[in-house]
């Protein structure tokens, strides 16, 4: 799947963009910070996946010029050419003509309305962003986003037990806080743990399967990132820790790395989560919260065996970073049968020369690519020549010579 022609309305500092794409040639959007270049690169991301990767509040999407309107919007629309053409729009609208503000997202497929889970999936895009560095040196969340963000975007029974998931944990962590206030019994969790630990297991299974094989492409392009020199691996750390054969004795997730002779499925981790959050009951009740499940699953790079984050350079992790984005790139074309979107937002500057001539090396039009950049000089003539090169001035772009 490919964007043919993007528009945008009231989205960030665009009052108005209409900018068709290349099939092929990469583009390159360069100009001075705070123009606009990664603002296209966030409305596309927001089109795939309906989050944007640089705010929580859809809110702060919606163009400020527009605050005085009583019903300030904003609008992004992309026409995908593949194997049928499709036009996928979202409107964000704040409705201020009823005295409390009130926020609205429309979604929209070929004119018709739909739910967001339904439109997830349908455009694909691996992100790659200078604080990536975020998944060797923070926290846990952001690790979790990273398999989340992807898994989402091609497997559907994920992307739904996911979304249930998220709503059953706050209402279960509610029904603990009331249990220790006395206020309800210990019985009323049967019902929550049942669905947490249905909901919780898919995801369990699903992370697992994708770490599997994100690790073997990972591997691959690590090992030719440092010259033959390193070995990466992924270690997958859940929460949860089910048993392999269901008896207790291996634990398929506490090894060096991934356990790659046995997948667990759902049905066999749901009765294990049932029983872990049973047996942590008391201790979920005296803190108010849940303490196992998918929402505190952990995930470590390994180089040589040894934790990136821990012992690692700040070289290392930079190239553990660019090897599982790539490795992330193939994996979705591997699942999609197509190549995802690859979007960079100022990489190539982070970038010594070796590394950055690995990455523009790929850049073969296989995948539809956007790259921002401040500064021209980041790129070689070979490249400037093949690429669709834009200037991107205050909310206004035109191509190089133009």
């Amino acid at each position: 799947m490919r964007i043919e022609h993007l528009s945008l309305t009231n989205f960030r500092n665009y009052a108005r963009l209409e900018l068709s794409l290349p099939a092929r040639a990469p583009v390159l959007l360069y100009g001075e910070n705070a123009q606009g270049k990664t603002s296209i690169l966030e409305a596309i991301t927001y089109l795939a996946t309906s989050t944007s990767p640089y705010t929580t509040s859809d809110r702060q999407l919606i163009h400020w010029r527009t605050e005085g309107e009583p019903i300030p919007f904003a609008r992004l629309s992309a026409q995908l050419g593949g194997s049928a053409y499709q036009k996928l729009d979202i409107t964000l609208m704040l409705d201020m003509t009823s005295g409390s503000p009130r926020f609205k997202k429309s979604v929209k497929l070929n004119n018709v309305e739909k739910r967001v889970m339904d439109v997830v999936g349908l455009l694909n895009v691996v992100l790659f962003l200078p604080q990536d560095l975020s998944l060797i040196e923070g926290a846990p969340s952001d690790r979790r986003r990273f398999m989340d963000t992807a898994l989402r975007q091609v497997n559907r029974e994920y992307r739904l037990a996911l979304h249930e998931y998220e709503k059953v944990l706050p209402q279960r962590n509610a029904l603990l806080k009331r249990i220790a206030d006395r206020r309800a019994g210990a019985a009323e969790l049967a019902y929550w743990d049942e669905q947490l630990a249905c909901h919780g297991a898919v995801i369990i299974a699903g992370r697992q399967r994708f770490l599997r094989e994100l690790e073997i492409l990972a591997r691959d392009n690590h090992h030719e990132l440092s010259g033959g020199r390193e070995m990466l691996g992924l270690r997958y750390l859940p929460s949860l820790l089910p048993a392999a054969d269901g008896d207790g004795r291996q634990r398929t997730f506490n090894l060096p790395g991934l356990d790659l002779d046995r997948q667990l499925t759902a049905e066999q981790i749901q009765p294990q989560f049932c029983a872990q959050l049973l047996e942590r009951r008391q201790e979920a009740i005296s803190r108010g919260m849940t303490v196992a499940g998918p929402h505190r699953d952990e995930l470590r790079l390994l180089i040589n065996e040894r934790d990136c984050g821990d012992f690692g350079s700040r070289g290392q992790a930079r190239t553990a970073v660019m090897a599982l984005r790539f490795a992330e790139l193939s994996w979705m074309r591997d699942q999609l049968d197509d190549y995802p979107l690859f979007l960079l937002d100022e990489v190539a500057a982070e970038l010594d020369a070796r590394r950055r001539r690995f990455l523009l090396d790929r850049l073969d039009g296989s995948a539809q690519t956007l790259l921002t950049s401040a500064d021209l000089e980041s790129f070689d003539e070979d490249f400037l020549a093949r690429a669709a090169v834009y200037q991107v001035v205050n909310g206004q772009i035109s191509q190089r010579g133009e």
